[in-house]
């Protein structure tokens, strides 16, 4: 399939799957016109790369998972690296809502000193 199916199948853009596949996590054959051809199980492999960024996981922590990217990632049970990534990535998440939270207190805290009213 071209680049524009996978897209519309997998629900993402082709300049997404162009990054996914720069950053080795997709492959592609080239046809005689140069363009991209997806095999089938790129649709599958594309939905668990969309899974675990959904889940907050970067491009480098998906690269972690190539090797099971092709099977029912939801359903499968987490490896220990797996679990891993997603503690050192929830401690990341945890520490930036904290700096956010803490940055949307003082922001309030000094609109009502101001007289500006408060959220």
């Amino acid at each position: 399939m071209r680049i524009g199916e996978l897209a519309r199948r997998t629900g993402t853009t082709a300049r997404a799957l162009r990054h996914y596949e720069q950053a080795g996590l997709i492959s592609s054959a080239r046809a005689a016109n140069g363009y991209r051809v997806y095999e089938e199980g790129a649709a599958v492999r594309v939905s668990n790369i969309r899974y675990l960024l959904d889940a907050g996981l970067t491009l480098d922590d998906v690269a972690a998972f190539a090797s099971c990217l092709d099977g029912d990632m939801p359903a499968a049970p987490p490896s220990p690296r797996g679990l891993e990534i997603a503690r050192e990535r929830l401690a990341v998440l945890d520490a930036r809502i904290a700096a956010q939270t803490e940055a949307r207190d003082r922001l309030a805290a000094a609109l009502v000193r101001r007289g500006g009213g408060g959220a």
